[in-house]
């Protein structure tokens, strides 16, 4: 789905999170970042997903991770997430869908055999440098963490 591949610069991007606060990829330059897209907040995949990065969190710290998650929930819909599962991490409110736009991951979807637009669950991970170093596109909602981080 997504045209980015690795090697590629991150877009770049600016947006609200579930406070308001407007966070963008200049935010983290000099650090690796972990930007996780996921279709809708508090729905079971969404949640296992999520909740796997956040209980690996101290190890995404340790090796100098930060992490974000981005949907098109609302900010109130990402904050009643953020706060029901104590996420340590900012949510993205990107109603507009420009950050999901900029990275790709909008388009066709089938589920159920009706087909329709929505987020494919991708997660790019980013260097230093803002360069893609890894661009996941199979996720496993349960042990994503697994996938980002070498042991």
């Amino acid at each position: 789905m997504t045209h980015l591949k690795v090697g590629d610069k991150a877009p770049d991007f600016s947006a609200k999170d579930q406070d308001g606060n407007t966070i963008s990829l200049s935010d983290y330059k000099g650090k690796k970042l972990v930007v996780f897209f996921y279709p809708k907040a508090s729905t079971p995949g969404c949640t296992a997903e999520a909740c796997n990065l956040n209980d690996n969190y101290d190890r995404f710290k340790s090796q100098g991770y930060e992490i974000l998650g981005v949907s098109a929930d609302s900010a109130k819909r990402q904050s009643n997430f953020k706060n029901k599962y104590g996420f340590q991490y900012p949510l993205l409110a990107d109603e507009d869908k420009s950050v999901i736009e900029a990275f790709g991951v909008w388009g066709p979807k089938k589920f159920m055999g009706k087909e329709y637009d929505g987020i494919h669950r991708t997660t790019f991970v980013i260097d230093e440098n803002g360069t893609l170093e890894d661009v996941i596109t199979k996720v496993k909602t349960k042990d994503h963490t697994a996938q980002i981080l070498s042991e």
